[in-house]
């Protein structure tokens, strides 16, 4: 008795084009207008404090939450009023957010280098070096011109990560139209069992 082993053809995979592209012009006029993607990006952080804090509030009276309800609510009323702060003074936002960066990356930095004492010794660790040493020449640059810094850095920043987000995934999403134009063009053998 023999059967034949039949394939059922799988749905191809094929990632837009149009996103990437679109994250790179976005990144590209982040980078061309830095302050206003900051003012941006504090807006943006600003909204998300208050749609957290709303739904802290809504925690805080859920039959089943962990802890007491007055420093829920106490969390969930900084979140709401940090929030309203930041719509109201971009600027000082934009300042404190630039600050806050400037934190990060010293710290990434030391914590990057201090990593590479304990793995100097394998493979690929000087990647490990360079990116302690670049978060904390970043970290300074910006530190050291704060707050004029808080002009051009976040905004920069953000651009940049887009731009190059937007890049890597135009990268992978050509690669993979091309891997499955690939599949799409090989002939599955049928086979026989005996």
């Amino acid at each position: 008795m023999s059967t034949l082993a039949t394939s059922t053809p799988q749905p191809v995979v094929r990632p837009s084009l149009i996103w990437p592209i679109v994250m790179m012009l976005v990144g590209v006029l982040a980078v061309m207008l830095p302050m206003a993607s900051s003012i941006g990006v504090a807006r943006f952080i600003g909204w998300l404090m208050i749609f957290d804090g709303i739904a802290q509030s809504i925690n805080a009276f859920r039959p089943n939450g962990v802890g007491r309800l007055w420093w829920k609510l106490a969390v969930a009323v900084l979140y709401l009023l940090a929030g309203i702060y930041f719509l109201l003074h971009p600027f000082l936002a934009v300042m404190a957010l630039t600050f806050a960066l400037a934190l990060f990356f010293l710290v990434q930095g030391v914590l990057e280098l201090s990593d590479y004492l304990f793995i100097r010794r394998g493979q690929k660790s000087s990647w490990v070096l360079l990116n302690g040493v670049i978060s904390i020449i970043l970290g300074g640059m910006i530190w050291r011109h704060w707050p004029s810094s808080s002009l051009w850095a976040l905004g920069q920043l953000v651009g940049i990560g887009m731009l190059m987000t937007g890049v890597t995934r135009l990268i992978m999403a050509v690669a993979i139209r091309k891997s499955t134009g690939k599949l799409r063009n090989t002939h599955v053998p049928e086979v026989q069992a005996a």
